[in-house]
């Protein structure tokens, strides 16, 4: 199954508000953000963004530097659409996050609420951290959201990855020191609750730590 087909045609034929991610006010994403500390002009990435309201939200508090990275160009054109005017001031980047070509060292907050559980395979977990750490400034923060082991094991037919905090927190490795950690239930637009873990990790380069 090509990844990129399969989130276009999920685009394609259901309206934002009948997808089962959906949240008009992302409030946790947006607390963790604030808790970061970070000024308006840090580079944010919110990662499989797709058409999140998170950019609207993130735009209204003034940060000056977001950009969307989504593998579906109809998610992205939706939320450029939505957004009218403003889109104008938001990096759009078409492209999957295992080999997108971002600058190295260039963003201060990586969010992340809808990519890391769909990686069921070794090498592309792998593959998805080696590209966090390439991107990611020394003492950058990392918010990474997933299904709790006791969420969903499956999402618009796609079978996940399930993960405690702990076992989150472990699969990324010891240069990213745990901050926080949260559980939370997020209610569907049809009603069903979905369990997820957030971490707010803070990546401490292995070059910074040997220098």
């Amino acid at each position: 199954m090509n990844p990129r087909s399969h989130w276009e045609r999920i685009y394609a034929s259901r309206l934002p508000n009948e997808l089962s991610w959906y949240q008009l006010h992302p409030q946790r994403s947006l607390d963790l953000i604030q808790k970061t500390g970070v000024s308006r002009t840090a580079s944010i990435l919110d990662v499989g963004g797709g058409d999140s309201t998170l950019v609207d939200h993130l735009i209204a508090r003034d940060y000056e530097r977001v950009a969307v990275l989504d593998l579906s160009e109809s998610a992205l054109s939706r939320a450029r659409v939505r957004l009218g005017s403003s889109a104008g001031s938001v990096t759009w980047r078409e492209a999957d996050i295992l080999d997108a070509d971002v600058l190295p060292g260039s963003i201060d907050v990586w969010h992340d609420r809808a990519v890391f559980h769909f990686l069921t395979r070794p090498n592309d977990r792998a593959a998805y951290i080696n590209q966090v750490r390439r991107m990611m400034r020394p003492q950058g923060h990392v918010i990474v959201a997933t299904f709790a082991e006791d969420g969903p094991s499956q999402c618009s037919g796609l079978p996940v990855e399930r993960y405690s905090a702990v076992a989150l927190h472990a699969v990324f490795g010891g240069d990213f020191q745990l901050r926080t950690s949260v559980r939370d239930v997020h209610r569907t637009p049809s009603g069903a609750e979905q369990r997820f873990t957030y971490c707010w990790c803070t990546y401490h380069s292995r070059m910074s730590a040997a220098a």
